[in-house]
């Protein structure tokens, strides 16, 4: 009986060292502080805001958006000969963001029916329309304006619909077909196994309205190029087994997005594998355990890699045009929360006129953003439970803010939330922010 203790004594304790190797390392303190002084310099330019629209309130940066589009294609048109970039809109759907995109020279890509419309309306003339699972309805629609849209065929399935619809409007339709990156796991659910792409070239070649010109993949929660240039080899390999007559069908390769930000992802302790597990146990995982992240790449070494990939696996045996897809690089620094305290309960307590349904789901409990107060503005971060409006403990922005000290009708800022909040949030009892462009 001791001895069988001991063994399981002694497995727990090697799992439990493995959960804290697998934990990020600690966010450094300087990273944190440098965030809240960039914004901090800028609180005239925020609070102005609040005299057009009076918080809660989403702020959108034009000029942050701009900046970051000019960044993102700087690192990748110096090093590839041709190329095309396409804004993600489910990372953040609003009109503005996408129509300042269009500004900059990017097309729209697109995952639904309501996105299409959306694009549509607001006169993209290069989409291209991804995703699994697309209605008849959607296809209808994206065959009825072929002039503007490229379609992203997710199985074989969505081919020979596709084709019904496009002889049935009399139309030729563009196409590419989407690759899984993986074939065993949950991302199998998107695209075909690049081991079925000759058999999907031999079927559309049966297809008299289908016109497949491209591929494309995608690798989600990227902090560094290696998933991309290691399905990039990949897919080398299999186009020089292809057949040449397939090969010169291929006019562009779509590598897809899930860049993320050089800032990484900036977790709670409780959002950290060995906080998992503490908070499965019943342990407390306050702030007092502290903050951490998972670095991310800078964009420039995104576009170092990847492009050097490209040219060592792909130009070589299938000269085409690459397209590319951020959203989450590209709209998540331009847009912030701009919320006010409604009510001080505590020392260590304050509640807030806006909830956590504006950012989509329960994010700040396990994921960490600075809250900023920007009417006391101080490089201090001081314990304070900063929780919402709705009828739900889970309403959390922050277990801390920084500032010089926090009172009812102070405003806060919830810094860089444009990427998956937007596009996330939903109408739970109370109503949803206005958007303020600045």
């Amino acid at each position: 009986m001791n001895e069988a203790c001991s063994a399981d004594n002694a497995g727990l304790t090697s799992r439990i060292h493995a959960i804290q190797a697998a934990s990020p390392p600690r966010l450094p303190r300087e990273k944190a502080r440098g965030l809240a002084a960039f914004y901090f310099e800028r609180k005239e330019h925020y609070l102005q805001a609040l005299a057009r629209q009076p918080a809660p309130v989403y702020l959108l940066e034009s000029a942050r958006l701009r900046h970051r589009a000019a960044q993102f294609k700087n690192a990748f048109q110096s090093r590839l000969p041709a190329l095309s970039f396409y804004y993600a809109v489910k990372s953040n759907n609003h009109p503005g963001v996408a129509g300042v995109l269009l500004e900059e020279g990017f097309g729209l890509d697109v995952s639904s029916g309501l996105e299409l419309e959306l694009a549509l309306g607001l006169g993209a003339g290069d989409i291209i329309f991804s995703g699994p699972g697309k209605t008849e309805k959607e296809l209808h629609l994206a065959v009825r304006h072929s002039d503007r849209v490229v379609v992203l065929i997710d199985s074989f399935g969505e081919l020979q619909r596709l084709d019904s619809i496009a002889a049935a409007l009399d139309t030729t339709i563009r196409c590419g077909v989407r690759l899984t990156v993986d074939p065993n796991g949950l991302w199998r659910k998107f695209g075909i196994d690049v081991n079925a792409l000759p058999q999907f070239f031999e079927t559309a070649g049966r297809s008299g309205c289908v016109r497949v010109q491209g591929l494309q993949f995608h690798s989600s929660w990227n902090m560094s190029p290696d998933p991309q240039t290691a399905f990039i080899q990949k897919l080398g390999a299999v186009l020089t087994d292809l057949a040449a007559s397939y090969r010169s069908q291929i006019e562009f390769i779509d590598i897809g997005g899930g860049y993320w930000p050089e800032q990484g992802e900036w977790l709670q302790f409780a959002g950290t594998p060995q906080g998992a597990v503490e908070k499965s146990l019943g342990q407390q995982v306050g702030a007092d355990k502290g903050y951490y992240c998972y670095p991310a790449a800078a964009i420039d070494d995104f576009g170092h890699q990847i492009s050097a990939a490209v040219k060592a696996f792909i130009l070589p045996v299938c000269p085409c045009r690459i397209c590319l897809e951020p959203g989450r690089w590209i709209c998540n620094d331009a847009m912030h929360l701009l919320i006010s305290v409604v009510d001080k309960k505590a020392a260590d307590l304050v509640i807030t006129d806006a909830g956590t349904n504006a950012v989509g789901w329960e994010r700040f409990e396990t994921d960490y953003c600075p809250v900023l107060n920007l009417t006391r503005p101080a490089l201090d971060e001081r314990p304070c439970y900063i929780l919402g409006s709705l009828c739900t403990p889970h309403d959390v922005w922050g277990f801390a803010y920084w500032g010089a000290a926090i009172h009812a009708g102070d405003t806060l800022m919830i810094p860089n939330q444009g990427a998956y909040t937007y596009s996330l949030r939903q109408q739970f009892i109370k109503p949803l922010p206005a958007v303020v462009t600045i």
